[in-house]
């Protein structure tokens, strides 16, 4: 059975909606999972005036967060991050700084990664997000498992890299029957690859 972490950090919601899409898909095609969010490094008071920041910060912060053994104890990674100005978010970066020590004992090599992301806009830095990201995997030694055009679901999200959410101009959390579908299959082809690897 391929041990899977879905590890993603989420300000207003819409990386918990895909990391948990993801999860699920991944328990239905046989996966040991682990779900984990990337602990919040701003001061809750900073984004109080945000109310959907706010209530995912509440409806998560006391769940698991992310440490470098969830990475350790799988054979795959998926991760997530909102787009900050076409790369990941300064708390998703944090988290990857902090792997200095596993990187330096080969414990992140060898392990199959892909990624997904958001942006509120169609071209809000989305695949050099998930480019910047595959650059510092690629520094781990991981096996990049990018959906590529594999399946029909690719042509309707349009993103070979990994998966995209656009929220829009009103922040949506809702996820489209497009990137419902692109999720299900990266997180099938994750899976199975690493089934056939192990």
């Amino acid at each position: 059975m391929t041990k899977l972490s879905v590890i993603y950090y989420s300000a207003t919601g819409h990386g918990t909606a895909m990391a948990n899409r993801v999860a699920a898909t991944a328990e239905s095609a046989g996966a040991e999972v682990r779900l984990r969010h990337i602990a919040e490094t701003r001061d809750p008071e900073s984004f109080a005036e945000n109310p959907a920041w706010s209530a995912n910060y509440e409806a998560t912060k006391d769940l698991p967060a992310a440490t470098g053994d969830d990475i350790v104890w799988a054979d795959a990674v998926i991760f997530g991050s909102p787009t900050r100005f076409g790369n990941t978010a300064s708390q998703f970066r944090a988290f990857i700084d902090s792997l200095g020590g596993l990187w330096a004992q080969g414990k992140l090599a060898d392990k199959i990664y892909a990624g997904f992301t958001s942006s509120q806009t169609a071209h809000g830095g989305q695949e050099t997000t998930l480019l910047t990201l595959y650059i510092t995997l690629m520094h781990f030694g991981g096996i990049i498992v990018a959906p590529g055009y594999t399946d029909g679901v690719k042509f309707a999200d349009g993103n070979p890299y990994g998966v995209g959410h656009v929220t829009g101009p009103e922040n949506r959390n809702e996820l489209d029957e497009a990137t419902l579908a692109a999720l299900d299959h990266l997180a099938r082809r994750v899976v199975s690859t690493a089934d056939r690897l192990s």
